[in-house]
């Protein structure tokens, strides 16, 4: 159901709310009143015409024609909720690589320092970890270029292109006499959105990071491959979805598959009733019924929260950590035409299987855990969740503001981790695990 004209887009991204001139909503009783509506809206485009041409005619500086249609349509996209806006043709392709999940790159993740980029680390099997690339190294040069004065995304599309181009890198590395020139064949990179350990050698932990089109791929893969190596000792499986912003709408459901034999995982509801589309599991746990906790915190939005919500009313897992972002909204990405970018339009709500929206309240753990944060971090680690949102459609009853969102850095303080790997070795007792698995919704 992906991709015939649109995307189904499941994310937290949010852009400012900005001003527009509305017209009162208006009942259509019958055909003359039709008439009166459209009659209406046609004086106001013309009242946006007059507008645009005032502006075009009497601005104290010449204004760009373009650069004022693409404000008007990102007002008129933006006054509808957070989550609607217009992308520019680079917007669009920026968007369709971070969904994809690949692109022809050099495979380093690289970070701004002092005006220079630093590599925060190479990607293992990829053109710059053969080539040498070591973490922090400082790159100066892309092709004899001065990367000072760029900013970071500029500077990553220049070292992304077309797989089997060449790039120049110069070098800074520390303990290095002078700098060190390195060239390097661009080659398809794809993003990890799923890493995966064995924790001990009974509890497989995966981190989901965002659900690209790699991502159910990378979640069976994990399943598989840790749990031969478990063999008998296996006792269950952490799901990490902590601060995971959402993405794609068919992984969302095709990972939440994964772990269920079968039944509703979600629904989306549009303006009309016929718009309604349930998906369903198809029979086949792939942990065969192991013990499942996924993990959620503040963070946790969208295709995340349509994951741990239906685990959670299936019973199949156990939800572990804090109050998860509440974006209960699904954005489709419309193409406008060759050049023109694209259409990022909220089309729908959706619904976890026992028919719950999340819209501005975020799923509830059935197990809460607060980290213990450092004070100097405090300010920075609650995010505010949808319902802070200016102009975000309105949940369903009480809505809910603010969620913790902090993830220690070192394991051993996770203290969200660690119970769950707790409860799956027996040495925490909760109700809340291992799930009731009666009274489930069908």
């Amino acid at each position: 159901m992906m991709r015939k004209t649109s995307l189904i887009l499941l994310g937290a991204a949010a852009g400012a709310a900005l001003t527009l001139i509305t017209t009162q909503p208006r009942i259509v009783f019958d055909g003359s009143s039709a008439k009166a509506a459209a009659a209406d809206t046609y004086r106001q485009l013309s009242l946006f015409g007059d507008v645009f041409e005032r502006v075009r005619a009497d601005y104290v500086e010449k204004p760009d024609d373009s650069k004022l249609i693409e404000s008007a349509i990102n007002g008129m996209l933006a006054g509808l909720d957070p989550h609607s806006s217009y992308m520019d043709a680079k917007s669009f392709r920026d968007m369709q690589v971070q969904t994809r999940g690949e692109f022809g790159g050099l495979g380093i993740e690289v970070t701004m320092e002092d005006g220079l980029i630093k590599v925060v680390a190479p990607i293992d099997e990829t053109p710059a970890a053969k080539a040498g690339v070591m973490s922090n190294d400082i790159i100066t040069h892309l092709d004899d270029e001065p990367v000072q004065g760029l900013t970071l995304n500029q500077a990553v599309d220049k070292m992304r292109g077309p797989v089997n181009t060449k790039i120049k890198l110069k070098i800074v590395r520390k303990g290095a006499e002078k700098p060190i020139d390195i060239a390097i064949t661009r080659d398809v990179i794809r993003v990890r959105s799923v890493r995966s350990n064995l924790n001990g050698d009974d509890v497989v932990y995966i981190r989901v990071t965002q659900f690209n089109e790699q991502t159910t791929e990378g979640v069976r893969k994990a399943v598989n491959e840790l749990t031969t190596q478990t063999g008998d000792k296996l006792k269950g499986f952490v799901i990490d979805l902590r601060n995971n912003p959402g993405g794609l709408l068919d992984q969302a459901i095709s990972v939440s598959d994964a772990f269920l034999e079968r039944g509703e995982i979600v629904s989306t509801r549009g303006r009309n009733a016929e718009e309604t589309q349930r998906f369903n599991a198809r029979a086949g746990d792939l942990t065969k019924a192991k013990p499942v906790i996924v993990l959620i915190n503040g963070g946790s939005a969208s295709a995340s929260e349509i994951v741990a919500g239906a685990l959670q009313d299936h019973k199949r897992a156990t939800i572990v950590g804090t109050r998860s972002f509440g974006k209960g909204s699904v954005q489709t990405i419309i193409p406008l035409g060759s050049g023109n970018g694209a259409l990022r339009l909220t089309t729908a709500r959706y619904f976890t299987p026992s028919g719950r929206s999340i819209q501005a309240k975020g799923i509830t753990p059935d197990i809460e855990v607060l980290q213990e944060v450092p004070e100097e971090l405090k300010a920075r680690t609650d995010t505010r969740g949808e319902s802070s949102l200016r102009g975000h459609l309105k949940g369903e009853g009480q809505e809910e503001t603010g969620s913790q969102s902090y993830i220690p850095a070192d394991p051993k303080n996770d203290k969200a981790l660690n119970t769950a790997l707790d409860l799956i070795r027996g040495i925490q007792k909760n109700s809340a695990y291992p799930p009731n698995s009666r009274s489930v919704p069908n």
